[in-house]
């Protein structure tokens, strides 16, 4: 595990020319609806260089699951020219194009709605999102296989089912947030119905349009806070379905890649190590977690814990950190936003607005006092 641009076959045959991820990245910047704007072109336009995978932002699938302003969206036919281009932009740059599909849930934003109801896998009452319905459940699980035949047709090379970070898809799974009482809810295996069924439903249009060298992959959120919430005994369960299933790699959603377990497991070790440990070489797994120096990079993938590597804030202020580590330029590589970058490294205006202000989820700003986050 040292060689960072060495190749990987997927089960499916397709090749990944090297083990650098662009990790998805909430940017803001897309069109009222959902279509890839100016700002949003550039910044992608030149962060897939040299770049194995390069993961969108998160794309809904659904009008009443909207989490961020100017999110992008894999909806309408009409969204098609645009995720057409999306998907072009990246593979010129010679990296695999993958569309990650989302819906926020509980956390959709209410004045993003356009009076649609907050929906969830039961009633929310911080938010105000309603249980849905046996029939809704179909209509969620329906649109992400919607959203993946729009990416098979726009000519995307894969998708990656979001169910990570408190999402949908991670609220079925989770005892915090799904209190159901039918087959959607209550024991473990119930709460793992519906993120295995969006991943049926998303082969099945595989299938369907006769692609197998279509790329899927499983985002997922290893632990949560709460009384009730996952574990990494949850987890390994979740795991131990997901390598079942014709997926291509895994993806963990982490804010530090050294972070131990807390819950569920031995607590002396990294979730990363148990995660890897648990899959056991069936999938290939995606590691990430605050890695912003070519040097902790590069220990990162030495500790043969995760396959590729996605780097996300390394990449917000380094568009070409692929090409300085692959010319062992590591000294070269910025660890810090500069608030005074006259071009704001091509980041859009909102997202910049963000930057500069300062936050866990954002590269540290020069200056400023960044703490990490605790989670």
């Amino acid at each position: 595990m040292s060689d960072l641009f060495q190749s990987y076959t997927l089960n499916n045959g397709i090749v990944i020319k090297n083990r650098l991820v662009v990790a998805p990245m909430t940017h803001s910047a897309s069109n009222p609806d959902g279509t890839i704007s100016g700002q949003e072109r550039h910044f992608i336009a030149n962060r897939a260089q040299n770049m194995g995978m390069f993961i969108t932002a998160a794309t809904l699938v659904c009008a009443n699951g909207k989490a961020f302003h100017r999110q992008p969206e894999a909806i309408q036919e009409s969204q098609l020219d645009s995720l057409r281009e999306t998907a072009q932009i990246l593979q010129k740059q010679g990296a695999k194009a993958i569309l990650q599909i989302h819906h926020g849930g509980i956390h959709a934003i209410a004045d993003l709605l356009g009076g649609r109801h907050l929906i969830s896998a039961s009633d929310h009452a911080p938010s105000g999102a309603k249980a849905a319905t046996a029939d809704e459940v179909r209509e969620l699980i329906q649109a992400f296989a919607h959203a993946t035949d729009l990416a098979i047709r726009a000519g995307f090379d894969g998708v990656e089912i979001h169910g990570a970070n408190g999402y949908l898809i991670q609220q079925f799974f989770s005892g915090e947030f799904n209190r159901r009482t039918d087959e959607w809810g209550g024991s473990l295996a119930n709460r793992l119905r519906f993120p295995l069924a969006v991943i049926d439903t998303v082969h099945a249009v595989r299938e369907r349009h006769q692609k197998p060298e279509f790329i899927i992959g499983y985002r997922f959120s290893p632990e949560e806070p709460g009384e009730n919430g996952l574990t990494m005994t949850d987890t390994f369960a979740l795991i131990d379905e997901l390598v079942k299933k014709p997926l291509q790699y895994l993806h963990i959603s982490l804010w530090d890649f050294d972070k131990k377990a807390r819950r569920g497991a031995d607590t002396s070790l990294t979730r990363m190590q148990l995660v890897h440990e648990r899959i056991n070489g069936r999938l290939p797994l995606i590691g990430v977690g605050n890695l912003l120096s070519g040097k902790r990079i590069r220990e990162a993938y030495a500790t043969g814990w995760a396959e590729f590597i996605a780097l996300g804030k390394a990449v917000m202020i380094n568009p070409n950190i692929a090409q300085l580590l692959q010319e062992q330029r590591d000294n070269e590589i910025v660890t810090e936003l500069d608030p005074e970058q006259a071009d704001h490294y091509g980041i859009p205006d909102i997202l910049w607005g963000y930057c500069v202000q300062g936050g866990d989820w954002l590269p540290p700003v020069k200056g400023k006092n960044w703490q990490p986050m605790d989670i």
